[in-house]
């Protein structure tokens, strides 16, 4: 993706000072990037604007990450679907880049933006904990994905990892597989100090598996957290039969075929939108409720 981006770049930004000096090295940097880069696409500011558009990029982006994720909540209470509310919204075009105007509460209000993002993952692992009956201790569940999103393996502010952290806290024991993420970055991870206080009961309760398959054998559930490709191609038949049944499964990236894993047998939960689902008894076992 890094090549890809480079490639085929929206634009590309240059920061520097305002010496000659300064304005010299910009425009020798720019003849390069005119090889593949029209020059309209390439931007030129002193080195603090650059700096600071690069966070205001990344701010914004969380803005409307946060945006559709506080509606997700109302969709979810009130039978709307957050996909079909999202398109719809983005027909207006006061919703692209020209609808920026500026606020007064800037502390507040990007604070308040990071505060929405943490809620939906408290949000999303709470319904986990809530379908299962309110309790996920000594159940084991299935992470599927860790990486912060497809196709890379880095993990910076994954979801996964709070999502893991939590159910942890709540006394699961978490089986996990990631196409790209290695192992010992998972438990570096989450054995890191500013996650949990005991890396002993994290290697104890937590494991890492060479395939979806694998890893689902025998789970109470399963949780998508990252968009990976395979995941919507896997044989959900063939991961159902070996599940624990009622079978869960909650796709946080919103990507699977819901409505054919209902037909299969399980129970579905997603964000922003409420599925039909059969009700599910307290009896657990690795075959199908009739």
């Amino acid at each position: 993706t890094a090549i890809n981006d480079l490639l085929n770049a929206d634009r590309v930004l240059i920061g520097g000072e305002e010496s000659l000096a300064g304005k010299t090295a910009i425009e020798k940097l720019c003849s390069i990037y005119e090889h593949w880069i029209p020059r309209k696409n390439i931007l030129t500011t002193n080195t603090w604007s650059s700096e600071l558009s690069k966070l205001a990029a990344n701010a914004m982006l969380a803005q409307r990450i946060s945006s559709i994720n506080s509606l997700s909540a109302v969709c979810e209470a009130t039978g709307a679907d957050v996909s079909e509310v999202a398109r719809a919204v983005g027909f207006d075009s006061r919703i692209g880049s020209k609808f920026l105007q500026a606020s007064i509460e800037v502390a507040s209000y990007w604070q308040q933006v990071i505060d929405m993002n943490e809620y939906q993952k408290s949000r999303f692992t709470a319904k986990i904990v809530q379908a299962l009956f309110n309790t996920v201790s000594g159940k084991k569940i299935c992470i599927l994905g860790f990486a912060f999103k497809k196709n890379t393996g880095d993990t910076r502010e994954s979801p996964a990892i709070y999502v893991a952290k939590t159910l942890l806290d709540e006394g699961a024991s978490i089986k996990i597989y990631d196409p790209k993420v290695e192992e010992i970055k998972i438990f570096e991870d989450l054995t890191h100090p500013s996650i949990c206080e005991s890396p002993e009961q994290v290697r104890k309760n937590v494991s890492v598996y060479p395939d979806a398959y694998s890893a689902s054998e025998g789970c109470h559930a399963i949780v998508v957290c990252t968009e990976w490709d395979e995941f919507v191609a896997l044989d959900y038949n063939k991961i159902y039969d070996g599940m624990m049944k009622p079978a869960y499964i909650f796709d946080g990236r919103k990507i699977l075929d819901h409505q054919a894993l209902i037909n299969i047998g399980y129970h579905v939960q997603t964000i922003g939108k409420q599925l039909g689902r059969p009700v599910a008894t307290r009896c657990w076992s690795s075959n199908p409720i009739i």
